[in-house]
């Protein structure tokens, strides 16, 4: 998610808004003044305005770096859950289709828990993008690309087989995650995302699509954009400089831009999302501004019809530098690493409903 850029549910045309002289106005309401043609109400995800990215990894928990992965129990993935079914979360993503991804669609059936799962397919990297990454310092040696590429085609057998024998839980499956753009460090090529793509439609009836950066789709997207059921966009204002005010106007340029370089395409924001610590952001992140910026993108998502993966439900501490305890990686949930909630929890409880969340 470094460096991202945008994401969103909806078709959209647009127009400018105006402001009456001498009426402070929000955001929200200015850019309720611009004409945004809506989107069907067939294209949210199973019905969901507000749904969330999980990764269940707590303090001291991580994937496999080189040395193993240290899992989160199922006890723990299944308080998790909980958490998330109480506050009227039905729609989750998850990243992988590894052993943490069948614990979690295991535990949702064991326990009749009201949730559906988007699933990922995780694509490693079959190019070596050490010239377009910044923290990538050196060439990926090309028996690790070889051996990605293996895992990777195994990777799709995965998430076919659990989209099929989980047809009750998964209503969709993505394939990849900013693995285009030129800033990754985990590149594949085009052709061989379109070709797991295709491997994935012919094997399963759930519709599919490809999470990916907004630039990505709306400057390169189209030739994936034909092989997709919708497409899956990341926006994020806060990592491209801009203030709690720029925030939602931001992200609706995002999304005129991905629709108007591929109208033909319904969008669904994959990942959104405001880090209420973060060194690189300054006083920019705060919990009061992650509730803003989560509240404006509710109420115009779900006048457009338009579902939305918030990024993420719970603060992932061994993500970015592990010598820096305020990274931005580690501080993007909705709950803190303790599961405790922050403020835009509070916020939302009393309203967040089905199909209005």
């Amino acid at each position: 998610m470094k460096l991202i850029e945008a994401i969103a549910v909806i078709a959209i045309s647009a127009a400018g808004s105006s402001l009456v002289a001498g009426e402070p106005q929000s955001p929200v309401d200015s850019l309720a003044k611009a004409k945004f043609e809506p989107q069907s109400p067939t294209g949210l995800v199973v019905g969901e305005v507000m749904a969330v990215a999980y990764s269940g990894f707590r303090e001291d928990q991580h994937p496999d770096r080189g040395a193993g992965a240290v899992n989160p129990s199922a006890e723990e993935i299944l308080e998790d859950l909980e958490i998330l079914a109480a506050h009227n979360f039905r729609l989750v993503r998850l990243y992988d289709s590894g052993e943490n991804s069948l614990l979690t669609l295991e535990l949702i059936r064991q326990h009749q828990l009201p949730i559906k799962v988007m699933l990922g397919a995780w694509l490693a990297a079959e190019l070596s993008n050490h010239e377009g990454c910044p923290w990538l310092d050196e060439p990926i040696p090309a028996e690790t690309l070889a051996r990605n590429a293996l895992e990777n085609a195994a990777e799709v057998k995965r998430a076919i087989k659990l989209a099929q024998e989980f047809d009750d839980l998964v209503v969709a499956v993505n394939v990849g995650n900013e693995a285009l753009v030129n800033w990754n460090d985990h590149m594949v090529p085009v052709d061989k995302v379109i070709a797991y793509v295709r491997a994935v439609k012919l094997a399963i009836d759930q519709p599919v699509t490809v999470a990916e950066n907004y630039v990505w789709w709306a400057q390169d997207g189209a030739a994936l954009a034909a092989e997709v059921d919708f497409l899956g966009v990341h926006t994020y204002p806060v990592w491209e400089e801009k203030t709690i005010d720029e925030g939602l106007a931001y992200t609706i340029e995002n999304l005129q831009g991905v629709h108007a370089a591929l109208p033909d395409k319904p969008i669904a924001i994959l990942e959104a999302g405001w880090a209420t610590i973060a060194v690189e952001f300054g006083d920019r992140a705060n919990e009061a501004n992650q509730t803003r910026y989560y509240l404006e993108l509710q109420q115009w998502a779900r006048s457009k019809n338009m579902t939305v993966f918030w990024f993420e439900a719970f603060d992932e501490p061994w993500k970015g530098d592990p010598n820096s305890p305020n990274d931005a990686e580690k501080h993007w949930g909705l709950f803190n690493v303790d599961r405790t909630p922050k403020q835009v929890v509070q916020e939302f409880s009393a309203t967040h409903e089905r199909g209005g969340t």
